[in-house]
């Protein structure tokens, strides 16, 4: 009888060649259409640049849209090619939740940049001199 608390623990999550080689090309094959749409997307946006005045809207859309493709990509890859599908919860989180923690980190460090810069551009005018383009 085994204790409860180690039910989860598997060492042998281990599958078969054929079956491994299986996931590895439904995978590529999936990332490889995601990728084709992420460029496809990439170059609708390319082309609404040069037109007159793009919807910013749309291209906001577009953009989200990259992004979430992007995580979904980055999903797949963890999960099939560096074996995190097959782990068990608790390793999964030992690397997902210091992740995510980087994550916040860059948009806690993007925003203060940027109230820094804004700031900066308020307050101290010999900057804002300097570094704006003169008129001719």
């Amino acid at each position: 009888m085994q204790h409860p608390a180690f039910e989860e623990v598997t060492f042998h999550h281990h599958t078969d060649d054929a079956t491994f080689k299986k996931k590895v090309k439904n995978t590529t094959i999936l990332l490889s259409i995601l990728t084709i749409v992420e460029l496809a997307i990439g170059l609708i946006i390319y082309n609404m640049h040069k037109g007159d005045a793009p919807n910013e809207l749309l291209v906001l859309m577009f953009k989200g849209m990259v992004c979430i493709l992007t995580l979904a990509k980055a999903y797949y890859i963890v999960s099939v090619f560096m074996h995190l599908g097959d782990e068990i919860r608790n390793m999964i989180m030992t690397i997902v939740v210091p992740l995510l923690l980087f994550v916040w980190f860059i948009a806690a460090f993007i925003w203060d940049g940027n109230s820094y810069k804004n700031l900066r551009n308020k307050y101290d005018a010999h900057y804002k001199e300097s570094t704006m383009p003169t008129k001719h």
